[in-house]
């Protein structure tokens, strides 16, 4: 993995192999990233991601000048990955928090820019995912919400779907308010 641009751009990130995770292809990064270079200015921009993982988008998210990034994941190494890595990198504005992201979504406080979601792709919840997002009144007015998901797997209708993009067994969908 890679941070593909702003301030760290080339750096390469060595996640141990132990964390639990699936980590956005490099590819699939770059193509959503070419997508949001379009939408979004990602200077001043509060941002969140949920099952941060790896800690690949909020990296790419600092990296590109965010005011703030919330990584939320429930797993402790994955939160002490992040945290570690940003203070290596000097990405104070990301804030790794170990949480369980359902219930994260209903007591969260603060409402975001962009926001990004990568699930476990056999998570039961998954379809209903950006409704509950949107529901609990994460994202701003104005804000976009991606949901990564595979290509199989649909979502539940919303009127603040804009589109889906699919990148063979991955899809990115898009929503606004």
């Amino acid at each position: 993995m890679r941070i593909i641009g702003g301030k760290a751009a080339g750096l390469r990130i060595n996640p141990p192999t132990s964390l639990p995770v699936r980590p956005t292809t490099d590819i699939a990064k770059e193509a959503l990233f070419n997508i949001l270079n379009n939408r979004i200015d990602f200077d001043e921009i509060d941002c969140l991601d949920l099952f941060a993982g790896t800690g690949n988008i909020s990296f790419e998210l600092a990296s590109r000048g965010a005011t703030s990034v919330d990584s939320i994941d429930q797993h402790a190494k994955c939160i002490l990955y992040i945290a570690e890595t940003a203070k290596k990198l000097n990405l104070t504005q990301i804030k790794a928090r170990r949480a369980d992201v359902f219930k994260y979504i209903k007591s969260a406080k603060k409402s975001y820019d962009f926001i990004f979601a990568d699930p476990p792709y056999d998570i039961g919840q998954l379809p209903q995912l950006a409704q509950m997002i949107l529901e609990n009144d994460l994202l701003k007015p104005g804000g976009l919400l991606v949901v990564e998901h595979p290509s199989a797997r649909k979502l539940v209708e919303s009127p603040y779907f804009v589109e889906t993009r699919v990148y063979g067994n991955s899809s990115f969908s898009f929503y606004t308010k």
